[in-house]
């Protein structure tokens, strides 16, 4: 269990019509950042991609993951390493659990953005620390739900109870009043370093923190990546995106990848550039 006895995370069952994105600030500001490299250590974990399964990049961290790399570590110390824009709410909370069963310290190493539900996962830690030019963000529940008014009405009322579950954890980790959290999450609230550690969201600012880059081994998935925060910035949402993006790649689903022989669709091309344009 956590060092700091922090509590269990309320499961939710997700919606059928539940719908998870990152938030588009966020998004744009992380898909331009050079991709960090893998720590060598064997009991540091990375998560530098966003929370929950994306066959469209061909990653995501998701809760499955955490599991796996846990179990090869063993009850001992480890480090997570993380830059996240955030994404997928129902695992970045099943991968808090996970770092709170952890028999062992867990020091959380935030080295590029911890936001969204990158930053519920963060407060899972025994110790955080944060390095120079890092950010927590911390917000509403993120997400969509399709139907109608009823559906809608639903929805509303669900995400109520996602938002009082993500301000339990808040509250619990940074000791800050109930009304404070609040008022930090429906404003979407960035912090650096040394505000993260005022507010109790982060115990250190640490200078040696730096992120290495690594080699650009998958330039594609980082155009893609850029794309999809430009759309998001202008509102499209992530399923309308993942099928404009597979329109011009020439990819018949979102879920596999492009063919070879397949060239980029004129039609799809020219109406991505007029969306991003509008």
């Amino acid at each position: 269990m956590s060092l700091r006895k922090l509590p269990e995370a309320k499961a939710f069952q997700r919606p059928a019509n539940f719908q998870w994105d990152a938030p588009s600030d966020v998004l744009a500001k992380w898909a331009d950042t050079p991709q960090a490299a893998e720590a060598d250590d064997p009991n540091t974990i990375s998560i530098y991609d966003v929370i929950g399964e994306d066959l469209w990049y061909g990653g995501g961290f998701t809760a499955a993951r955490m599991a796996s790399a846990l179990r090869s570590i063993g009850p001992k110390d480890v480090t997570v390493k993380v830059s996240s824009p955030g994404g997928d709410m129902f695992e970045g909370i099943a991968i808090y659990n996970l770092l709170r069963d952890h028999p062992a310290k867990v020091t959380i190493e935030v080295m590029g953005w911890a936001a969204s539900a990158a930053s519920i996962i963060a407060m899972a830690g025994d110790e955080i620390r944060m390095g120079l030019g890092t950010f927590m963000m911390v917000h509403n529940a993120w997400g969509g739900v399709i139907g109608n008014r009823h559906d809608m009405t639903e929805g509303a009322a669900l995400f109520e109870q996602f938002d009082a579950a993500i301000a339990d954890i808040y509250e619990a980790r940074t000791g800050m009043k109930r009304s404070e959290i609040v008022d930090l999450m429906d404003a979407e609230t960035f912090m650096g370093p040394s505000e993260a550690v005022k507010n109790g969201f982060a115990d250190d600012v640490d200078n040696s923190l730096k992120a290495s880059a690594s080699a650009p081994d998958r330039p594609a998935a980082h155009a893609k990546r850029r794309m999809d925060a430009l759309l998001a910035k202008q509102g499209v949402p992530r399923t309308e995106r993942r099928k404009m993006l597979s329109e011009v790649s020439g990819t018949q689903d979102a879920a596999e990848p492009a063919t070879h022989d397949a060239g980029p669709s004129v039609a799809a091309l020219q109406r991505l550039i007029d969306t991003i344009q509008a």
